[in-house]
């Protein structure tokens, strides 16, 4: 029997409750999620790529058929090299569609094999994205509802070091 193995992509910096979403929605599907963090150094990250698969491996732990792995090709090389032929992406809000169809139809065109699915966030998460929360986190500790603790503890240190 093949297995059905999906690769959720992303920056990731940080994981937000809205990311987990759509990650416990992906392995509800497929046998096989591989969370793929980029270190995308285009996104000047707030948070080192260790840092990030520390959150992961933390937010994670309770899947049994998610794998955590860090990437730096094209993402449709990536999930050839692994053995996938999806794509999770994502969406929440009309402005993500646009972006997130143009790379589809990018990736399509590099791999016709490899399709891209995209999965919608419960929406108490439609408004949730990592660069909203990095822009409240100087200004409130009232992030439970958007991030893991893990997450939302580094964000208070990041913003409010001595306390």
């Amino acid at each position: 029997m093949n297995q059905r193995i999906a690769v959720y992509p992303g920056t990731f910096d940080p994981v937000t409750n809205g990311h987990l979403d759509v990650l416990r929605r992906a392995s509800s599907i497929f046998d096989e999620v591989v969370v793929a963090l980029s270190p995308s150094k285009n996104k000047n990250p707030l948070f080192t790529l260790d840092e990030r698969m520390g959150f992961l491996k933390e937010s994670t732990s309770e899947y049994e058929n998610v794998e955590l792995k860090c990437f730096q090709s094209l993402t449709v090389e990536f999930v050839r090299s692994i053995g996938a032929k999806t794509i999770i992406r994502g969406i929440r809000v009309i402005s993500d569609f646009e972006y997130e169809f143009q790379m589809a139809m990018m990736n399509r065109s590099l791999d016709a094999e490899i399709e891209t699915i995209f999965l919608m966030p419960s929406e108490d998460y439609f408004f949730t994205s990592s660069t909203l929360i990095k822009q409240i986190a100087g200004y409130t500790e009232q992030l439970d509802r958007f991030v893991p603790s893990v997450v939302k503890m580094a964000l208070m240190e990041k913003y409010f070091p001595h306390g």
